[in-house]
C-alpha cells in the first residue's frame, strides 16, 4: 500500500505544478524530436535552418499536448483522492482511465472507451512496476540475516 506523499503541494497547486512540468517535458522532448526530424527532411545545405524551423513550429504544440494530459490527469487524481479519501495505486489507474477517455471523447464513445482502457492499463502497469520495485528495494521488509557463530564479531 502506498503511503501519502506529504512533500507535495496541496491539490489545487499540484495541478498547476504537474501541468507546467508536463508542458516543459513535452516541449524539450518535442524540440529534440522535431529538430532531428527537421534536419533529416531539409535539403543538404539548409539542415540547421530546417531543424530550427521544424522545432519552432512543432515543439510548443507537443508541449501543450503533454501539458493538457498532465493537468487533466492531476485534476482527476485530486478529485478521486478527495472522493475516496485514500491515496493508493487505484487513484492513478482511475485517473489515467478518465484522462484517456476524456481526451479521446471527440472521436466518439467507442474510441473514448478504448483510449480509457488503454490509459488505465498503462497506468496500472506503471503502478504495478512501482510497487514491485519498492518491495524489492525496501530494506525494512527483509528479515535480518543471522550470521553463523564463526563469523560473529564477539570474542569467544
Amino acid at each position: 500500500m502506498a503511503h501519502a506523499d506529504h512533500t507535495r503541494d496541496p491539490c489545487p497547486w499540484v495541478i498547476l505544478n504537474d501541468f507546467g512540468g508536463a508542458f516543459s517535458m513535452g516541449a524539450v522532448g518535442g524540440a529534440i524530436w522535431y529538430s532531428i526530424k527537421g534536419a533529416r527532411n531539409a535539403p543538404r545545405g539548409d539542415r540547421f535552418v530546417g531543424a530550427i524551423s521544424s522545432m519552432k513550429a512543432r515543439a510548443p504544440v507537443t508541449g501543450g499536448n503533454f501539458g493538457v494530459w498532465g493537468g487533466m490527469f492531476s485534476t482527476f487524481d485530486c478529485a478521486i483522492k478527495d472522493i475516496r479519501q485514500k491515496e493508493d495505486a487505484w487513484n492513478a489507474i482511475l485517473s489515467g482511465f478518465m484522462t484517456g477517455g476524456c481526451l479521446a471523447l471527440r472521436s466518439g464513445p467507442r474510441s473514448a472507451l478504448g483510449s480509457a482502457v488503454a490509459c488505465g492499463i498503462l497506468l496500472g502497469v506503471f503502478e504495478g512496476v512501482g510497487v514491485l520495485l519498492s518491495r524489492a528495494f525496501s530494506e525494512g521488509q527483509r528479515p535480518p540475516v543471522a550470521l553463523p557463530p564463526s563469523m560473529s564479531s564477539s570474542p569467544p
